[in-house]
């Protein structure tokens, strides 16, 4: 019984599972209902990406041109040049000698004698001088006597007049003579201390460069410690040669090896600095005659010899002329800082006294500053404002 009873067991847990297993499959065939699911949300819009800048490609880098307008590899002109200094620009202080003057003169109906006394004053505050502002004023008042000149307007444009014709048809071009090879210009630079001569030569020697010309410098500024070194920076900047000498040592000797080595080297064109020196001091002043004599042989001449002054000084720049040009024959003059002064008269003085022409003058203290002398530019910029 318990076997029989055994088997039955086991048909019936058989039976049921195979019961299980149809029912389950049956399940899976037969499609049920599925419970909805909830709408999903929209998906949010992207926001645009910004734009990628775009970099153009440098000039020439590119076929197509950035702008159809011109070329791609077109690019803006860029002026290297030095630029001339202006004495419209630059005179302000010496045109404020006359201005006030001139401008109380056309304020009056007539030629007064306050017209004479503010004109005499203007003059001599300007530096133009005892003699030459009584030539001036004579000569005007003598065509006011005579009628040819009858109001203020008339009266101010004859002392223009007269004033340039003082300064006009002096020949001021620097002197360069061409030579054979091997026989250098030399220019003697002179004057007191302080006046500018070191820097006048090395933006002499630009300019001359900027010429065509080769040039040699000469520091035969032997005594100031630094003459050395600061012309030695300007040769460098002008790409001139320099020759040195010990400090303390003979200026003439080294500007005697300078104007040698130029010769060797058919160089066109010595600038020699000398010591400053106080016109009053009789043995500077010989020792300065020593060099122009020295300077003047071998196979160099002596073309030029130059006298700076500074501008401020006003009247005892006359007094330094007449001493260098005892001296050293001097055969021109650089005024240097003509803007900083109100006494710009004294370019009548040199003219007019010594006979001297002022050749260059400084309006500034870069390289376009130093400019030939233009007395049709000089006078038109005292008057401008009046």
């Amino acid at each position: 019984m318990s076997t029989t009873l055994l088997i039955v067991l086991l048909a019936v847990v058989l039976a049921v599972g195979i019961g299980a297993l149809l029912w389950n499959r049956s399940r899976s065939a037969t499609p049920t209902a599925t419970r909805p699911s909830a709408p999903a949300s929209p998906a949010p819009t992207p926001k645009p990406a910004p734009p990628t800048p775009v970099v153009a490609p440098p000039a020439g880098d590119s076929d197509e041109p950035a702008d159809q307008s011109e070329p791609a590899d077109a690019q803006p002109e860029v002026d290297v040049a030095v630029e001339r200094a202006s004495f419209r620009t630059r005179m302000a202080k010496a045109r404020g000698a006359f201005t006030g003057a001139f401008l109380g003169i056309r304020g009056r109906g007539g030629i007064t004698n306050d017209t004479w006394d503010d004109l005499e004053e203007s003059l001599l505050r300007a530096d133009v001088g005892v003699r030459v502002t009584d030539e001036l004023l004579d000569g005007l008042k003598a065509r006011v006597k005579s009628k040819e000149i009858t109001d203020p307007e008339g009266l101010l444009a004859a002392l223009q007049a007269d004033m340039r014709g003082r300064l006009e048809g002096t020949a001021r071009e620097l002197a360069f003579e061409p030579g054979e090879p091997g026989s250098p210009n030399v220019w003697l630079f002179v004057g007191v201390n302080g006046v500018g001569k070191t820097t006048t030569i090395g933006k002499v020697s630009a300019q001359q460069k900027d010429a065509g010309r080769s040039v040699l410098m000469a520091a035969g500024d032997t005594f100031r410690a630094a003459a050395a070194e600061q012309l030695t920076t300007w040769a460098e900047r002008s790409d001139a040669e320099i020759v040195r000498g010990n400090e303390g040592g003979d200026p003439s000797a080294v500007i005697f090896d300078a104007i040698e080595r130029a010769s060797a080297r058919n160089i066109d064109l010595v600038l020699a600095d000398t010591a400053g020196r106080l016109h009053t001091k009789t043995n500077l002043m010989d020792e300065l005659r020593k060099v122009r004599r020295v300077a003047a042989k071998g196979n160099g001449r002596v073309t030029e010899v130059l006298l700076v002054i500074d501008a401020t000084t006003g009247q005892n720049g006359l007094t330094q002329a007449r001493e260098f040009g005892d001296a050293t024959e001097v055969t021109g003059v650089v005024l240097t800082k003509l803007d900083g002064s109100a006494k710009g008269g004294i370019v009548f003085a040199i003219e007019t006294e010594l006979g001297l022409p002022v050749k260059l003058v400084g309006l500034g203290e870069t390289m376009g500053d130093l400019v030939p002398f233009d007395p049709a530019e000089f006078i038109d910029a005292l008057f401008e404002e009046y």
